[in-house]
Formats: C-alpha cells, structure tokens, sequence
C-alpha cells in the first residue's frame, strides 16, 4: 500500500491507517465490515441490537453506530484533530467500542464509556489509558487475564470468563455522556446482557453511571429487579433474576479512573477483593 498524508502506522502491526479507521480495513480485533449495517437512530440500535444472534454479530454492529451525532463529531474530532501529543504518531480508532473478552462469559464488566486517548485511540475496551492499566492488572491477578498490561488492540490480551464493555460505546465530551445518549446505548447494553446471561454469574459495575445502566438495562428486559432502585457504592450487592429463573449478581466497585485510584479513593487492596468475591 502506498502511503498517504493522512495514513498512520498502527503501533503493533505497522499496517497503515486513516483516522478514523474505516470498519473492515484490518485493524486488530475489528470486529465489522466495510458492507457492516449503521445505525443512525435510536429506533435502528433497537432493531439492530435485537436481531444480534452472537456477541460477534452485537460487536459488529455497536463499532459503526452513528446514532448519536454529538457523540461521533467529538470522537472523530478528537481522532483528527484533538490528539494527545504523545500519540500523534499513531491512527486512531475513532468509533464506538465494541465489547472485548469471553464471548460466553461468567462475569460481564460494565465501564462507563471509553476515554477519548484511549478506547477511542486503540479501538478496545479500557486499553491505552491509566484506568486500563488498573482494570487489566487486576484481571490478571485475578487470573482473568493472559498479561497484566493491556497498550494496543492486537498485543496479545485475551480474558477468559470475562467479558467488558461499557453503558456508553462512544468518547463523550468531558466524559458526561447526556441522558438520551446513556438511553440509546442502553439498548446495546440489554442485548449484551440478553447475550450473556444463560452463563452469566456476575456483573461488576464500574461507577455509579454504570449501575443504574445495568439495572435499567434488566428492568428492560423484564429481569426482577430489587425495589426501590438498590444505591450504588463500592461493595454494593444485589441480585437480579432473568425470565428464565436464574439469579445474577451486580455488584459495584469505584471506578478505576485517576480520580479515583490517584486519590487512593480506590486501591488495587480493594479492586481485588471486589474481583474475588464474584
């Protein structure tokens, strides 16, 4: 391939990319297709999301939504024109973050919505940024992870009965996604749990954000839910049951982004013991 202005190499594999990355163009782990359907609305997320029959197929779908316009002008902003300096060399993803791990998990993380330098930067969950390096250590202590590092789509991580992805697909400004972007992303979130659950045993939510997306998420799909809504904190616990009778945990930790893990607000002390209890 012949190199234009605008291409860029990826860090691992050297293949040369525009940012954004077009879906289908080779990036490590994609999982879509140049031909992959887009939705454009909130009504298409619904109906695309219930037609997904594998995690493959929802992950396909999820990383070309272009269903909420504020959030797709400041992911590609950001890929084009707001880079971090210390990343200007390299392409970057710039579409909605598909969800990494297990396809058939037993636990499912739930973050809050992927960092503009990070997700958006190396198109996979909570890699790239300081709250990765947390989450994938801690997976990896955990034994749920191959490496305790996670820097770029196609360095060789994998989780194994574990499964991440996020309330939120998309970078949002500011990292405050508004409440109709937290709804239609919602719809992704009730089929990767639909997805999940025959072999689900837990979910962990990152922050609170996260929390009530997953409970609305199973109030959604007609799963039992404790009344009045269950208060998020670090450590928090309740169960919810699907259609099919079986019962799931959420629990909640602190997020680990540098507010928090900074401030010691939350410790690798405490991210480990809310990973062994699950």
């Amino acid at each position: 391939m012949t190199k234009t202005a605008s291409q860029l190499p990826h860090p691992v594999t050297g293949q040369l990319f525009e940012s954004p990355v077009p879906p289908g163009a080779g990036w490590p782990g994609d999982p879509a297709k140049s031909a992959s359907t887009i939705a454009w609305t909130e009504r298409q997320v619904e109906q695309m999301a219930g037609l997904a029959g594998s995690v493959a197929e929802l992950d396909a779908v999820v990383s070309v939504c272009r269903a909420c316009p504020r959030l797709v002008k400041w992911r590609e902003t950001v890929a084009t024109e707001g880079k971090r300096a210390s990343f200007a060399d390299q392409p970057y993803w710039g579409r909605p973050g598909p969800g990494f791990g297990d396809p058939e998990p037993e636990i499912l993380v739930i973050g809050l919505a992927p960092a503009a330098n990070g997700t958006n930067r190396t198109g996979r969950m909570f890699t790239g940024d300081r709250s990765g390096d947390w989450l994938y250590a801690a997976l990896h202590r955990a034994g749920y992870a191959s490496q305790p590092t996670s820097t770029h789509a196609g360095d060789g991580q994998s989780l194994t009965g574990v499964r991440i992805v996020a309330a939120v697909r998309c970078a949002p400004p500011g990292n405050k996604p508004d409440p109709a972007e937290r709804h239609t992303c919602g719809l992704w979130l009730d089929r990767d749990l639909a997805l999940a659950a025959p072999g689900l045993r837990s979910m962990l939510a990152l922050g609170a954000i996260a929390w009530d997306a997953t409970l609305a998420s199973a109030r959604r799909l007609g799963w039992a839910v404790q009344r009045p809504r269950p208060r998020f904190t670090h450590g928090a616990e309740t169960a919810m049951v699907t259609t099919t009778d079986r019962s799931i945990r959420l629990v909640g930790s602190y997020h680990v982004s540098q507010q928090n893990t900074f401030t010691g607000r939350l410790t690798e002390t405490m991210l480990d013991e809310v990973l062994a209890g699950l």
